[in-house]
C-alpha cells in the first residue's frame, strides 16, 4: 500500500511523545513493506534515513490551529502520489488529511490520541456555544463520519454514537529492540548513588513529576536514604519542580533529550515512575485516554513502574506484578512504593516481568500489525466495491 501520513503538528526528530509516535508508526508501516510519505514538521536534525519518505511542512507560523490552512497543499501532494491511505494526526482545527484523502478516493485513518468531545466546563465549547450552531464540534464529529477508521487509546472520547466498527482500540508502544536493560551509550547526566528512579516526560503539571519531589523530600525527612532520582525533560513545571527538590543533594536534572538517547538513559536506571496528576488537567475528567509512552518504555527497558491506581493504569501495568500502584494524590504513597522497590529481590521480579509483558503487548511492531490488520482489510473492501 501506498500511505500518505498528515502529521504536520509534529517535529520529527523530537523529544515528545507525539514525535515518537509518529516516527514508530511510519517506519513500523515501511517494515512491513508499505510505501509510506510523512508530512511532518523538520527538527534541528534531518529527517531520520531509512524507507519512509519525509516532507518537510509546518502549520504557517507554527501554529497547530493553522494547520487547515495547508489543505490545498496536502490535497496537491495526494493527487500527485494517488496514496491508497491517508492518515491523519488528529487536532481540533485541522481535517487537512481526510480531506485530501476523500479527494482522491484513498482510505481515510484519523489517529485521535486527544478528546474529540469537550469536558465539562470547557472554555472551548463555552465558546463553540456562543456562535449558536457551534461550528468547531460540528466539524469534528463531521471529521469522525467522514473518516473510514479511528485508531484511538480510548473510545471514550469519541462522539457520542461513533460506530465501533469503525474504531480501532490501540495502544502506543515501545522499541522493543533498542530500549532493553543492558542498552549502552553515553549518559546525559552523572548516575547519582543508590537505587535511581528516573521520571521521563514532559513537565506539565498533570505529569506529576513535582509528586516525585515531594515523596524524596518526605523520605529525606524521614532518614531514609537508599532512593536517588534522574528527571529526564523540560516544560513550564520544570521550575517548580527543581524548588521544590532543592536540598536534595541525590537528584539529578538532565534537561530535554533526544529520544535515540534515552534507552541508555533508562538503562541507567532502577525504577521507572510515571506519577500522573489527574486533577490537574480539566480534560482527563473524560477519563485517562492517553496511552502512556513513558510505561511502555520503562516496561520494556525492564524497569518496574511505579504510578497511581487510577483510570486504565492497572490495566496497563499490574500491581505487585509489573509494578506498584499507590492511591493518589499521595506523595506519602509514592514514597512507601518507591521504599518498597529498595528491596532488589522484587525489584527484580517485577522489572523481568514487565519486559516480558513490553515485548508481548506493548512494542511498536505489535501495534503497526494491528493497524496494518484494520487499513489492509478496509482498503480491500474499498477496492472490491469499486469493481
Amino acid at each position: 500500500m501506498r500511505v500518505l501520513y498528515a502529521a504536520i503538528d509534529q517535529t520529527v526528530p523530537g523529544t515528545k511523545g507525539g514525535s515518537v509516535h509518529v516516527r514508530a508508526v511510519a517506519e513500523g508501516l515501511a517494515a512491513l513493506g508499505h510505501d509510506v510519505h510523512v508530512l511532518a514538521s523538520p527538527g534541528e536534525q534531518p529527517f531520520p534515513e531509512g524507507r519512509v519518505r519525509w516532507t518537510a511542512m509546518r502549520p504557517p507560523f507554527a501554529v497547530n490551529q493553522l494547520r487547515w490552512v495547508r489543505a490545498k497543499a496536502i490535497r496537491r501532494i495526494a493527487e500527485r502520489l494517488r496514496p491508497d491511505v491517508v492518515i491523519e494526526r488528529y487536532y481540533n482545527f485541522a481535517g487537512e488529511g481526510i480531506l485530501a484523502g476523500s479527494a482522491v478516493g484513498a482510505v481515510t485513518v484519523l489517529e485521535v490520541n486527544a478528546p474529540v468531545i469537550d469536558h465539562r466546563g470547557s472554555s472551548k465549547a463555552l465558546l463553540d456555544r456562543a456562535f449558536i450552531v457551534e461550528p468547531m464540534r460540528r466539524w469534528r464529529e463531521h471529521l469522525c463520519r467522514r473518516s473510514d477508521l479511528i485508531v484511538t487509546p480510548s473510545a471514550a472520547i469519541l462522539p457520542r454514537g461513533t460506530p465501533g466498527s469503525k474504531v480501532l482500540e490501540l495502544e502506543w508502544g515501545a522499541d522493543i529492540e533498542r530500549f532493553h536493560q543492558n542498552a549502552g551509550g553515553p549518559l546525559p547526566f552523572k548516575r547519582p548513588p543508590g537505587v535511581v528512579a528516573v521520571f521521563a516526560g514532559a513537565f506539565r503539571r498533570w505529569h506529576g513529576a513535582i509528586q516525585l519531589a515531594r515523596a524524596l523530600k518526605l523520605r529525606r525527612a524521614e532518614h531514609q536514604q537508599s532512593i536517588s532520582a534522574v528527571f529526564i525533560g523540560d516544560g513550564p513545571e520544570l521550575p517548580n519542580v527543581r524548588a521544590e527538590a532543592e536540598g536534595l543533594a541525590d537528584v539529578v536534572f538532565a534537561g530535554a533529550v533526544e529520544h535515540e538517547r534515552m534507552p541508555a538513559c533508562l538503562s541507567a536506571a532502577d525504577i521507572g515512575v510515571a506519577p500522573f496528576d489527574l486533577d490537574a488537567h480539566p480534560p482527563l475528567t473524560l477519563g485517562f485516554y492517553w496511552s502512556p509512552l513513558k510505561i511502555f518504555e520503562y516496561m520494556a527497558t525492564g524497569l518496574p513502574v511505579v504510578a497511581p491506581r487510577v483510570g486504565r493504569i492497572p490495566a496497563l501495568v499490574g500491581h505487585e506484578r509489573e509494578g506498584i500502584l499507590y492511591n493518589p494524590p499521595s506523595p506519602v504513597a509514592l514514597a512507601e512504593a518507591l521504599m518498597r522497590l529498595a528491596d532488589p529481590q522484587l525489584r527484580q521480579q517485577l522489572g523481568r516481568a514487565a519486559r516480558e509483558r513490553a515485548v508481548r503487548e506493548y512494542s511498536w511492531k505489535s501495534h503497526c500489525e494491528a493497524l496494518e490488520r484494520a487499513i489492509v482489510g478496509r482498503v480491500k473492501h474499498g477496492r472490491a466495491r469499486a469493481l
